[in-house]
């Protein structure tokens, strides 16, 4: 049986805060498998509550430190950016302040393509306009969505308002 408590105040605290708030999964589960071994918990019970196997509740809750909160973490939560590195990515923030046209390009607003293509002439990694976005978003980065869309939307919609009032 475990030790029951094992855990102070200020570290029993500082894991739930970081059980409500983290944002990856695989840390939240971490912490959820220290608290409850804290609670009395034992390794078995726990991995059959989360759902994970027996070895990998002992790995953490061997190798996790309450007062480290980044021993609970793995690389996983950084995203798996295998093309996309550190510079590649800098840049990409970098470019999303510019506008298109300061850089020789004809259009008011970025596209994940545009964008795909215009660092893979300045870095040589090839990166398709899907993954430019979802790197953005990761990053909470949006692109403003074309103004011709737009128009395009709202004129549509009050074009069906206009039709539903005549008949």
């Amino acid at each position: 049986m475990p030790a029951k408590n094992f855990l102070s105040s200020m570290q029993k605290k500082r894991l739930q805060k970081a059980l409500r708030e983290g944002s990856c999964s695989h840390f939240r589960e971490r912490v959820l498998m220290l608290l409850l071994l804290n609670d009395g918990k034992t390794y078995s019970e726990i991995s059959q509550f989360i759902g994970c196997s027996y070895r990998t509740v002992a790995y953490w809750c061997v190798h996790g430190d309450a007062d480290q909160l980044d021993s609970l973490r793995d690389q996983r939560e950084h995203g798996n950016f295998r093309k996309a590195t550190k510079e590649y990515i800098q840049l990409l923030i970098e470019a999303t302040k510019k506008s298109p046209n300061q850089l020789g390009y004809e259009r008011s607003n970025w596209s994940g393509e545009r964008l795909a293509n215009y660092l893979a002439k300045l870095t040589g990694i090839q990166l398709s306009g899907t993954q430019v976005r979802r790197i953005l978003k990761q990053k909470n980065i949006s692109l403003p969505r074309s103004r011709l869309k737009l128009d395009n939307q709202v004129n549509h919609t009050s074009n069906k308002l206009h039709i539903h009032v005549s008949q």
